[in-house]
């Protein structure tokens, strides 16, 4: 399996968990803490309607499946890392290379770089004189 689609299938698998995340905990909610009588939390037209109604509890689900589901989406990074450093495990007893390569590429250069990238990602800010 090439990089790119390493790199597609681990955006596609953070893009499926974290909208299944988001979207059970919107479902669920409304169950654990039931909205106002008469709110109907279905439909955007429902719930514009109903807004004035609903107290800071019932905004803990959306807040949870947003966060929840945002967090766990991103987590796609650690998700590529991992099959990379599964690629080089693989790798490693195939292609015979110095042991402390090995041990270099197997430690530093697999779930660190996935870790990085998330840091690095996080910190970019966009400019708002952009666009």
């Amino acid at each position: 399996m090439n990089n790119t689609v390493r790199n597609a299938l681990g955006i596609i698998v953070g893009v499926i968990i974290g909208g299944v995340v988001n979207g059970g905990l919107v479902v669920i909610g409304p169950m654990i803490i039931p909205p106002p009588e008469g709110v109907d939390m279905t439909t955007v037209e429902g719930m514009s309607a109903g807004m004035h109604l609903l107290g800071p509890q019932h905004f803990i689900a959306p807040f949870l499946a947003h966060a929840l589901g945002t967090f766990l989406g991103a987590l796609a990074a650690y998700f590529v890392g991992v099959l990379y450093f599964i690629g080089g495990i693989v790798a490693s007893t195939m292609i015979p290379a110095p042991l402390w390569f090995i041990a270099l590429d197997l430690i530093a250069a697999y779930l660190p770089m996935a870790w990085l990238a998330l840091k690095l990602g996080s910190s970019m800010k966009p400019n708002p004189e952009v666009g």
